[in-house]
């Protein structure tokens, strides 16, 4: 796909030199220069002068005639059996170039299957990462939307989201790009160091979010067990929370330790309600988009943070600065994630 793009440019720049050469030409000859004083001009033989003053004459135009091309290698049924086996398979690779038959050739090459697909509008991206779901998942996933299809606004108002997240300091997620000539791979410049052990660093913080009100950002030491959720977050922040608003529901995911029995028994004895929660479904609970917008604003930064603690500091203050229209907004979204329904339990945009 490269070497095809590569081609095109130059071919489309050698086209613009023909194309202002001829012009010059042929103002040369309107002027009232001789032939062959225009061809000294422009460095090349009479005969192309001579032919652009005759054509220009008899068509009014400089450029050359349609030309039909190289001929195709395949047939209109064939292109159909290429476009349709790639939709019909997303991940198919070049393979189909060594099964598919030309015209002229025992097989058509990978550049013109590349040519074949740009034409029929597809072209080569990141596959979406989502979760497995199961069938289980699906269907959990479908009935949640049909039990808050008909919620307001006012009934999105009455949940506090909540969420961990981990944070690190250099992401880890492939798309970090360097911009480099060759044969310099692995100079100093173009490597990025990395320890494959965990020595970047990383920290895990605990929120929650409503449609008017935040917690603060709790960090988590080490891993997030039953005890630790429920004596380091639930009892100091989210139980207060709730008593102050009696009328909120609670919204956390099915992690095992939020789902514990003793965690259960523990909210119940304190009357907080719970808003049940399809099992792997990250894309209906609002604050992952708060968790992303916080990295991107910790990214962001004229000063990157350098270690673990510069990087909780930043990540604590830009929490502060998120504007609560922002979260209200994703609060919001929730009446537009039951698009999960129409994908009868399936994969979302969220």
């Amino acid at each position: 796909m490269k070497t095809w793009y590569t081609k095109k440019a130059f071919l489309l720049t050698l086209k613009n030199t023909k194309r202002k050469m001829r012009e010059r030409a042929l103002g040369m000859l309107q002027g009232g220069m001789r032939t062959a004083d225009v061809a000294r001009a422009i460095n090349c033989n009479f005969r192309p002068v001579r032919h652009l003053r005759q054509r220009y004459r008899e068509t009014g135009r400089t450029a050359d005639h349609p030309r039909s091309g190289r001929p195709r290698v395949t047939t209109p049924a064939k292109d159909q059996y290429i476009r349709t086996s790639h939709l019909r398979d997303k991940y198919r690779m070049e393979t189909t170039a060594r099964v598919t038959p030309g015209t002229h050739n025992p097989s058509i090459s990978a550049q013109t299957l590349s040519l074949l697909r740009t034409e029929a509008g597809l072209r080569s991206c990141r596959p979406v990462a989502r979760q497995v779901l199961t069938k289980h998942h699906r269907q959990q996933r479908h009935l949640w939307p049909q039990t808050h299809r008909r919620w307001t606004r006012q009934d999105w108002q009455k949940v506090l989201f909540t969420d961990e997240s981990r944070f690190c300091l250099t992401r880890g997620d492939g798309r970090i790009r360097v911009y480099r000539r060759r044969n310099v791979r692995c100079t100093e410049a173009c490597t990025l160091e990395r320890d494959r052990f965990g020595g970047e660093g990383s920290v895990m913080f605990w929120g929650a979010v409503s449609q008017h009100l935040r917690t603060e950002l709790v960090v988590i030491a080490g891993n997030l067990n039953t005890v630790h959720y429920r004596e380091n977050i639930l009892l100091p922040h989210v139980v207060p929370f709730m008593q102050a608003h009696p009328d909120m529901k609670l919204q956390h995911d099915n992690a095992t330790s939020h789902t514990a029995h003793s965690v259960r028994d523990f909210l119940q004895d304190r009357k907080v309600s719970v808003l049940p929660w399809p099992a792997k479904s990250p894309e209906l609970n609002s604050i992952e988009h708060v968790w992303d917008l916080l990295d991107r604003r910790v990214r962001a930064r004229s000063i990157p943070p350098r270690n673990v603690q510069e990087l909780a500091g930043a990540l604590v203050e830009e929490w502060g600065n998120i504007s609560q229209q922002e979260l209200a907004n994703l609060v919001q979204s929730m009446r537009r994630r039951t698009a999960v329904l129409n994908a009868a339990g399936g994969h979302t945009e969220y």
